[in-house]
Parts: C-alpha cells; structure tokens; sequence
C-alpha cells in the first residue's frame, strides 16, 4: 500500500461552454510569458530598450512552436505515419509532443530574423534570454503532469507519481518515477546558475546561451535514461540521450572558443541605447571604485583656495614685518655723519639761524 505519491489530475482539461481550456497548453504560455519577463528585464541591464525582447519573441516563440513539433512527429513518427496512424494528428500540439531541441534550434532561426531586423547581435539576445528559457522549461514540463506522459520507471519512493490506467492508449496505472519534476527542478537550478556566473564572470558573445545548453543537456542525459515510455534507440540509448550528449559537447566546444576569440561582454547591445555598466569585464563597482579614486586624487593635488589665502596672508605679513625692521635700522640717529644721503635731511632740520648742528 502507497503511503504518499505524487497524484495526478483526473482531467487534463476543462471545457467552458465549447472553449477547451487544457493544462498543458496554460503551462506552455505562462512558461513563455515568464522568459520573456525576465528575458527583458536582462536585456535592459545589459543596456538595451524594454520591449525588444517581446518584439523578437514574436518571431521566435512560432518558430520554436513548429521546431519543436516537427522533432517530436519525425522522431515519433509511428503514431502519425505508421501503420493506422493518423496523420492530421501531428497538428495537435494540445495533446503534447514537443521537442525541446527543435523549439530551441527553429525558435534561434526566428529569433535571428527578429534580431537581424532590429539590428541586434544574436549571441548577446539568446544571453539575455537564457535564464528565462530554462524557468520557462520548468513551467512547461507540468504540461506532461496534466496529461500523464513522460514518466519515468516504476518506483514506491514517497514522492512517487500514481498514473491511471487507460487501455485504451496502453497506459498501465501504478507508481512511477516523475521525471517532469525532476527537469523542472533541473531547469531551476539551471537558470540560477547561469545568473550567478554570468553576475560573476561577466559572460557575454553567447557564452551565457552556452551555459544553459550545456547545464541542462547534463541533466536531461540522465532524466532521459530513466523514461520509460516508447523511443528510438541507438547502441541501447534512446535517442534524445545522444541528442543531449552530442549538444553538451558543442554547446562546450563553443563556449571556450568564444571565451578566447571575444573574451568580456558587448559594449552596446542595441543600436541607439546606452552602453551597459560593466562592459567588457569592466564592472560598475569597477567604475565606481574609480570615480572615487580620482576625486581623491584631485582633492590631495589641489589645494583649497582657503590655503591660498592664507598663505598669501602669510607671506606679505612676513614682507611687512622685514620692511618695518629696514625702517627701523635707518632711523637717523643711526647714520653717520657725513653721509651724503642724509646731509639735506639734516640741514632742513636745523632751527633758522641757528648754528648747533644737534639732531632733532
């Protein structure tokens, strides 16, 4: 007997009146609506406008809807061009099925005609947007929670997910383990290191994107092992298990590359807007260390014009004191007789008529 596990919705969707209002497909939007969110709010602290990031998103989101429609119907073609497929069944996105690897790969080619109009550099948009793709990931991943797909093995551990039996799909009722919320919690995690690092190393030309790829092929290669519902297999590992460890090593490739061939950050990410603060592995505490600098320096080799002052003061009290003892020393008792500059001085000091020659 189970003592706890995960439960799963009886329904996966609710009608009002003749609008179908489906789990998975709310969890697809809010997860885009919170990477864009997010994706702008980067954006503008790397220096670029708010909104651009919508802007392109307008051209990346249906692109990446397509992309990764097209991965799921080619890699699990059997259901829809098989034998008793149904082929108009490849146009319900709804029921799920979408491929993370084509939603990225056609959803960069829309993003770069987004990017090109607005001439903007790609690398330094899908830097801004990574954080966002992945907690936009996590949110999606409860679509596969509302239609009970994507789990993984059998499993009694307490956070087990109990999956309802329909015979009519094959679909087996038990306790499975739930892969979804092991991605979506993978995804968070990817999504806060990618802040960290790029708040700490200052990532830029890409390398940022880069990170996010390869964090979350590392945990998709082991969340994709556990699955246990029907895939293609190569050398006896399913095919997305070699899609994510093939994407890992480009996706590290690239990032070295870069990091020697465009070391720091962009200066300007849109045409028109203000650099951002820290540019090319320049911090703004870096700046502001520096502003501070220079105004010390300016007030230690700059005398205030209150020393001036007083120095000036200083200077002529010392000129009037020498003066005055010039003056002093050539008071006329101290001359001597006979000198010819004080000979006059001496005559028209005399009393008229008088002929004592005594100074007065």
């Amino acid at each position: 007997m189970d003592l706890a596990f995960i439960p799963s919705p009886s329904v996966g969707v609710v009608h009002l009146g003749p609008i179908p209002l489906r789990g998975y497909a709310f969890c697809i939007i809010i997860g885009v609506f919170v990477g864009v969110w997010l994706g702008n709010k980067r954006w503008v602290q790397r220096g670029g406008r708010s909104g651009t990031v919508a802007d392109i998103a307008v051209w990346a989101v249906p692109f990446g809807l397509v992309g990764g429609r097209l991965y799921h119907v080619i890699t699990t073609y059997e259901p829809y061009f098989g034998p008793n497929g149904h082929p108009l069944d490849a146009f319900k996105v709804w029921e799920g099925g979408l491929g993370i690897w084509g939603a990225v790969a056609l959803g960069a080619v829309g993003a770069w005609i987004g990017c090109r109009r607005r001439g903007i550099p790609l690398p330094a948009y899908a830097d801004a947007l990574a954080p966002g793709l992945a907690l936009g990931q996590a949110i999606g991943r409860w679509g596969n929670w509302f239609n009970q797909e994507l789990y993984g093995k059998p499993t009694d551990v307490p956070w087990a997910l109990k999956i309802s039996s329909d015979p009519a799909i094959g679909r087996i009722g038990g306790t499975y383990h739930p892969t979804f919320l092991y991605e979506c919690l993978w995804c968070i995690g990817v999504a806060a290191l990618v802040m960290w690092a790029d708040k700490r190393f200052r990532l830029g030309h890409g390398r940022a994107f880069a990170l996010y790829v390869a964090a979350y092929c590392a945990g998709r290669a082991w969340i994709e092992y556990m699955r246990v519902d029907e895939a293609h297999h190569i050398l006896g590992l399913r095919l997305n298990v070699w899609t994510a460890l093939i994407v890992l090593v480009l996706a590290v490739a690239y990032f070295v590359v870069s990091a020697k061939k465009a070391p720091g950050r962009e200066a300007v990410v849109e045409p028109g807007a203000q650099p951002a603060e820290g540019a090319d592995g320049a911090t703004a505490e870096d700046a502001d260390d520096a502003d501070r600098s220079d105004d010390a320096k300016v007030s230690v080799e700059k005398p205030s014009s209150k020393t001036v002052s007083e120095d000036d003061r200083e200077t002529k009290t010392e000129a009037g004191a020498d003066g005055a003892e010039e003056s002093a020393s050539d008071e006329p008792g101290d001359k001597k007789d006979g000198d010819a500059t004080d000979a006059p001085a001496a005559d028209s000091a005399k009393p008229a008529g008088s002929g004592s020659t005594k100074k007065s």
